[in-house]
């Protein structure tokens, strides 16, 4: 980072946003903002409510290795998805048809079948109209939610560079870069967002033991509110009705019954491969349910009422649908 610093291969744009659009596969079109956060206003604590807040369970072991390397970094270059809940599209999708008067500054193809970006530079009056929609959105938001935004990938970076600004804090250091971290804002109610449910497979049980115990635990009656979860054992499939009372969502209900029992879990992204991994004595498989449009818009709700998602709750698209290390900041 130091020698591409002193060889002035960066060209530096202040003042400003970058504007993102990323083709995927399947040909819809993901757009973003690509601008800083005040980490002040971040917190990935259980129970704490800042505006922007991690979804999932942040893990405490995965965060000293990003802190080391971040630590004695001169550059940060993100791969952090920031998710705002911007129902009426007003805050981003305005750019699409502004771009043209914009400053074009990349458009090629990624690698891996990570299909085509273009990046537009967003500054000046447009810059400042921007921030005013985000100021609206920030104001309304804030009414409604106990949050405004909220990480949908990268949380343990962010984590990291938390970690990192308040160790400098601690020492009495004054870095005022060190506050603020680079971030894509995305809205969750982009048609090109998708988040693929993250399966549970049970291991190490006796599978009619634990349906039963299920069954009598957090489950209530067809006419009851509930939500169907399917679950597939030693070649066979049966649908539970958890409980709506226990919990904002059904993976919320039956990961906290699983961790209280403290059952070994592993996560299954594809639902084929959960079914022949099924077919072993001793597990169950539990299919998530999808997150179709109704999920998008209860997301902040959910995380509003009861604090963060439990871990791998869900992943944001494919892997080569992830965000690329392209733009870099300095932090130091």
């Amino acid at each position: 980072m130091d020698e591409y610093l002193s060889q002035g291969i960066f060209t530096e744009y202040t003042a400003s946003y970058i504007y993102v659009e990323r083709t995927l596969l399947d040909g819809s079109i993901r757009h973003g903002i690509v601008g800083v956060i005040d980490l002040e206003e971040y917190d990935y604590s259980p129970g704490s409510t800042p505006l922007i807040r991690a979804t999932e369970l942040t893990v405490q072991e995965r965060i000293p290795p990003r802190r080391a390397v971040r630590e004695n970094a001169s550059l940060e270059l993100s791969h952090v998805i920031l998710l705002c809940d911007d129902d009426r599209k007003e805050l981003i999708e305005p750019l699409r048809l502004s771009r043209h008067s914009m400053r074009k500054l990349y458009s090629f193809d990624l690698m891996m079948g990570g299909g085509k970006i273009q990046g537009w530079l967003l500054e000046g009056d447009q810059a400042w109209a921007f921030n005013t929609r985000l100021a609206g959105y920030i104001k309304r938001k804030s009414r409604e939610l106990s949050l405004v935004f909220a990480v949908g990938d990268g949380n343990h970076s962010l984590a990291a560079a938390k970690s990192c600004y308040e160790n400098q804090k601690a020492q009495g250091i004054d870095n005022p870069l060190a506050r603020y971290a680079m971030v894509e804002l995305e809205n969750i109610h982009d048609d090109a967002i998708k988040f693929e449910p993250i399966h549970r497979l049970v291991i190490n049980i006796k599978p009619d033991e634990l349906i039963a115990d299920i069954k009598n635990n957090i489950c209530t009656g067809m006419f009851s509110p509930s939500w169907p979860v399917k679950y597939y054992l030693r070649g066979r499939s049966g649908t539970l009705r958890l409980d709506k009372s226990k919990g904002a969502s059904p993976l919320i209900v039956l990961q906290k019954y699983l961790d209280e029992k403290s059952y070994s879990i592993d996560y299954i992204h594809d639902t084929e491969a959960l079914m022949k991994l099924c077919s072993s004595h001793d597990c169950v498989g539990f299919e998530m349910p999808a997150f179709d449009a109704e999920a998008k818009h209860d997301f902040f709700r959910v995380i509003s009422e009861s604090g963060v998602l439990p871990r791998k709750t869900f992943s944001m698209g494919h892997a080569q649908e992830k965000r690329y290390y392209l733009e870099a900041r300095r932090i130091r």
